[in-house]
């Protein structure tokens, strides 16, 4: 699916709040639909899986499923599964090519844990969640909540890995959802913003504005985790019950206000700076959109803040 810039700068001018409505609307439709499955499925499982590169929205999408159930009388739960990362032995860690510690490789959760995790929800036992400390780049244990499914309740398991073999795998029953921002924006057919773009520029406003990590930072290990994405989440992607497009028309016209200032800083020896100065002219054919008018409960908020949610 593509968008059309010509479309949005005309929804812009004539009407934005309009827009951005209509917007989220069509977004809490396809919320609605992957609650349908996954209600379809209760009586196989009551564990869902929801898996997705970088920056795709899992943690608003999962927060916004749970929602929806809970309007529908079916109490749930969305666990991140980042809690459930191993405190890394730099003797045994993986290592990308380079040689550095691959924190994009499956190996990095404990899926030993995961699997006595669901099995033990699924008969109604009560889990410890783990809490992964990233200051710290430490599991502790200690920090755990409890979790006890009742009948007709759903947990819903969010992280990249979700869909791998060695979780969805053992699972065959669990409901599994994929999302990703899958939608490019063309003029015409001249392409002007790549979906991947849109990820790249949600992570790197999140991680500048709330991470403290400098964009020069986030561009160096988005090669990483483009190339983590390819081995280990894309081959994943068919077993989803559902794809769901995570993309929002009136994003790239927000961004402006927040990614232009961060990407222009970038040094000019960065050794990106090719790909970056494309993405910097990408958002010259695009009128602003002034953040105030998005609504508090938006999935754009996991981003730029300022929203509803709660993200740890």
């Amino acid at each position: 699916m593509a968008y059309q810039l010509q479309e949005i700068n005309r929804r812009i001018q004539k009407d934005p709040v309009e827009f951005l409505a209509e917007c989220d609307e069509s977004y809490a439709q396809r919320v609605s639909l992957a609650a349908d499955r996954i209600l379809s499925n209760l009586e196989r499982s009551p564990i869902v899986l929801l898996s997705g590169p970088s920056g795709s929205g899992k943690t608003t999408t999962a927060m916004k499923i749970a929602e929806e159930l809970r309007r529908r009388g079916v109490n749930s739960h969305a666990v991140a599964m980042d809690n459930y990362f191993l405190t890394q032995d730099p003797k045994t860690a993986p290592r990308t090519p380079e040689g550095a510690i691959d924190y994009e490789s499956p190996l990095c959760l404990d899926m030993e844990l995961l699997d006595r995790h669901f099995a033990a929800l699924a008969r109604g036992e009560e889990i410890l969640i783990p809490k992964f400390e990233f200051a710290r780049q430490m599991r502790n244990d200690s920090m755990g909540l409890p979790l006890r499914l009742e009948k007709n309740e759903i947990a819903i398991f969010e992280g990249i890995h979700a869909l791998n073999d060695d979780i969805a795998g053992r699972h065959p029953q669990a409901a599994k959802l994929y999302i990703s921002a899958r939608s490019n924006i063309n003029e015409g057919s001249v392409l002007r913003f790549k979906g991947t773009w849109m990820r790249l520029t949600r992570r790197a406003v999140r991680d500048y504005s709330f991470r403290g990590t400098e964009v020069a930072r986030t561009l160096d290990m988005w090669a990483n985790v483009r190339r983590g994405e390819k081995l280990y989440i894309s081959p994943f992607k068919s077993k989803a019950d559902i794809i769901f497009d995570s993309s929002l028309p009136y994003e790239v016209p927000v961004m402006k206000h927040y990614a232009l200032p961060i990407l222009q800083s970038v040094p000019e020896d960065n050794e990106r700076r090719g790909e970056l100065l494309d993405l910097v002219k990408a958002f010259d054919h695009f009128q602003a959109i002034d953040p105030a008018l998005v609504a508090r409960d938006s999935l754009l908020r996991e981003f730029i803040g300022g929203g509803s949610y709660q993200y740890h």
